[in-house]
């Protein structure tokens, strides 16, 4: 634990992090179980201790830059919480479309989702069962390997969960066979291996016999799935074949309400479009993020605009060395608005910030706060030099890589650009999109603010688009 400790002393330097989410980190490391240390999600860990989210999610990042933990970004299935693929940078992420077995279907990945942040302890740390996973009992490979952190699963009697819904499993070694000699229930039945995500369904119904009938399975990383049979129920012998060169662990489920029941509790989890609107990834993770080639969609994404009206006039009457001191106190401003309300900002293009937002509440939010902040210092010089304008919206993008930096591309985008260009002086303009959302409608009701709305015309957009002022 040399080591360790000394790069928790390290992480201990920095004043920009949670001393109690370090020491909550720490202790974490130290005394607990292993499966506690294995793909760790951050939002449930704040729960559990009683931390801030944002601040629990900015130390387990500076933890990982100086080496305590390893990221994982994960390809999650929406359907059954599983871990379809798992990257160590976000850059490796270069599937068009991932497809689950066990859901039989195929899904275009978003960062919305389907891509799950997780933090495992470094093997310099502290070794954990996981760093080596085919060394993991079934149970604890289906826990910890193949589910992702999404899935609410219980803490204790987790095996005994399992086996509710579990007829049969068996380890097969590279190369081995084996025979399972299984009675088919009049139920849905899958048989499914987690490490290569091979499946099988057998749909059984009908009369129930009392022939043996036979099916033999190979697992290889070619053939995933193969075409549902329908069998009555009665005696079968499957034989099993691993042809990979890692272990298999075949198991039999039965596709009841049980195994239906486990998958359908979820529980908050970090996503990537949640870590790339946080400012403390982008300050330390700048370079380290998209491949210049890379095009990650997202659902929806909140962009917030800002820019000073009458920047030029400024400069020519209080001169440039107050009038730049009066626009990097405003810029400073904006940036901590901005990473308090658990966005990032993006970048700056001259007296103009490009933030992002993962809800548009949040965005709102330190809409008001900035807006609120410019009058403060406002009123501390006794002159009306900083005119705030804002524009907010919401909607689908792509995240790229631009100018050796993350970036986002799109008609939302564009679209948040043109709707803070129509703002005037200490305005906020936000798109219906936003309003309408239930978080931002409760945010205004209690700030006792009704949005105005009208429509507009943009430039380089077809139709109108519902603009509100809010006062």
């Amino acid at each position: 634990m040399n080591e360790a400790q000394d790069l928790f002393s390290l992480l201990r330097q920095s004043t920009d992090i949670d001393p109690q989410a370090i020491d909550a980190i720490k202790r974490t490391v130290a005394e607990g179980k292993d499966r506690e240390l294995c793909r760790i999600n951050a939002p449930t860990f704040a729960a559990k201790h009683g931390l801030d989210e944002e601040r629990a999610i900015g130390a387990f990042l500076h933890a990982a830059r100086v080496g305590i933990f390893d990221i994982s970004w994960n390809v999650l299935c929406p359907g059954c919480g599983g871990v379809l693929d798992t990257n160590a940078t976000l850059k490796t992420l270069q599937k068009d479309e991932y497809t689950c077995a066990l859901c039989s279907e195929g899904y275009s990945p978003t960062l919305d989702e389907m891509v799950e942040v997780t933090f495992t302890v470094s093997p310099r740390v502290r070794r954990i069962a996981a760093h080596n996973p085919h060394e993991l009992p079934l149970m604890e490979y289906f826990r910890q390997i193949y589910w992702g952190s999404g899935v609410d699963l219980p803490e204790e009697d987790f095996a005994k969960t399992m086996e509710a819904f579990s007829l049969e499993d068996i380890e097969l070694a590279p190369g081995e066979r084996a025979v399972l000699q299984i009675q088919l229930p009049p139920e849905f039945i899958i048989v499914f291996e987690p490490v290569t995500h091979s499946v099988q369904f057998i749909d059984v119904k009908g009369e129930a016999t009392s022939e043996r009938r036979s099916l033999s399975l190979v697992f290889d990383r070619d053939h995933i799935q193969n075409q549902t049979l329908e069998m009555q129920p009665g005696p079968l012998r499957i034989s099993l074949e691993n042809r990979t060169d890692t272990r298999a662990l075949p198991t039999v489920f039965i596709a009841g309400h049980e195994l239906h029941d486990l998958l359908g509790k979820r529980r908050p989890f970090l996503t990537a479009k949640r870590l790339l609107t946080n400012q403390t990834f982008r300050d330390l993770y700048r370079t380290d993020t998209l491949d210049i080639n890379q095009r990650l969609k997202i659902t929806s994404l909140t962009f917030l605009f800002t820019d000073l009206r009458g920047s030029t006039a400024l400069y020519e009457r209080v001169g440039d060395l107050s009038a730049f001191d009066l626009v990097r106190a405003h810029f400073q401003v904006l940036h901590e608005i901005v990473a308090a309300e658990a966005g990032a900002v993006v970048k700056t293009i001259g007296d103009a910030v490009m933030a992002t937002f993962a809800t548009p509440d949040r965005a709102v939010a330190a809409a008001l706060r900035m807006r609120d902040a410019m009058r403060a210092l406002n009123d501390k010089s006794g002159r009306e030099d900083l005119l705030l304008k804002i524009g907010v919206h919401a909607g689908p993008c792509i995240a790229v890589s631009m100018n050796e930096r993350q970036d986002y591309f799109g008609q939302t985008v564009n679209i948040a650009s043109r709707v803070q260009n129509l703002a005037n002086a200490q305005a906020i303009f936000a798109t219906r999109a936003v309003v309408d959302d239930n978080l931002t409608a409760d945010l205004l009701h209690r700030n006792a603010l009704t949005p105005v709305p009208h429509e507009v015309s943009l430039r380089g957009i077809e139709q109108e688009v519902a603009v509100y002022t809010i006062p």
